[in-house]
């Protein structure tokens, strides 16, 4: 009687086992297990082959819980009466070699696949010589589980999960520069620029005196964008620093005369995330915005933070 019981408990163990790996190495996705892997994740270095071989590791585990099974059945059945063994090793089965285990495996998918991989791995010896000519015959007909790529709303989605949540390696401030990133591409010039009516410029013709110079450090800016008023293109930028030494309160001087850095110009349809290349070749923080080869704008590299970090950055010469 006790050796009868001890049989069947074995047996049963191996069932859960079976049936609990069965689902719990299905559940991890190869694409994950690769990057912890390659993170030095120790359990899913153990579990990574297994799960990529997966037709081998699924033919392995079924042939071994078929047989587990079907010896559960005979030993009950030559014990007892056929009914009994029928109705006894379905509900053991069913209720500590399938529902349990798999609920419980599910939940722990990597930390128990890992723990077990050995004993998969002795399944895969034992089921080889049937198993593999399985795997061979799976994987033509159904292909290796390629995985895929998540989308860019996927991911956003994905991040947004991290807010708030306490498991979280990302603060709210990554979380958010982070989804702003993913934006960037959708997101076009001519959604952060200043339109030219309402930025400050000058003219090739203008005349810098004393009075217009106090006027433009109340300005408060940097970089003045300076515009040929005949073309109507762009000639160049001025930089504040390169006034300070001048002395205005002498004579005036006409803009053309100044110290001026070269200006590019970027398209308004421009994507924002192509504009951080643009902005680094240009080795400039601001741009002159074109459409059908009229200025209509200006963008600087500070619009391209803020779009990056979602929120506003508030300065003194905003």
């Amino acid at each position: 009687m006790y050796s009868l019981f001890f049989f069947i408990l074995v047996l049963v163990m191996m069932s859960a086992v079976c049936s609990g790996l069965n689902v719990a190495l299905m559940a991890l996705k190869p694409a994950d297990l690769r990057r912890k892997a390659a993170l030095g994740d120790r359990r899913a270095k153990r579990v990574i082959g297994l799960r990529e071989n997966s037709h081998l590791s699924l033919a392995s585990i079924l042939l071994t819980n078929v047989a587990v099974v079907s010896a559960t059945s005979l030993i009950l059945e030559h014990r007892y009466n056929g009914l009994i063994a029928l109705v006894g090793s379905t509900l053991l089965i069913v209720i500590f070699g399938e529902i349990f285990p798999q609920a419980f495996f599910l939940s722990n998918a990597l930390l128990v696949t890992s723990f077990l991989a050995p004993v998969l791995r002795g399944m895969i010896f034992i089921t080889y010589p049937i198993s593999k000519p399985l795997q061979l015959l799976l994987d033509q007909l159904f292909g290796h589980d390629a995985g895929g790529l998540h989308s860019r709303h996927e991911l956003g989605l994905m991040i947004a999960e991290h807010t708030g949540h306490k498991d979280s390696d990302l603060d709210e401030d990554e979380v958010e520069i982070i989804k702003g990133a993913l934006k960037l591409s959708e997101k076009h010039v001519n959604e952060i620029m200043t339109p030219i009516k309402d930025a400050f410029t000058f003219s090739l013709d203008s005349v810098i005196d004393a009075v217009k110079i106090d006027e433009v450090k109340e300005q408060n800016y940097s970089r003045i964008p300076v515009i040929n008023a005949k073309t109507a293109e762009p000639a160049g930028v001025i930089l504040m620093k390169d006034l300070v030494d001048i002395d205005f309160d002498e004579r005036s001087y006409v803009v053309a005369e100044l110290p001026m850095h070269s200006l590019r110009t970027v398209g308004s349809r421009t994507a924002l995330d192509t504009m951080f290349r643009k902005f680094i070749a240009a080795h400039s923080h601001l741009m002159m915005v074109e459409r059908n080869d009229k200025i209509v704008g200006i963008v600087t590299i500070e619009d391209l933070l803020e779009e990056l970090l979602g929120r506003e950055i508030e300065d003194e010469s905003d």
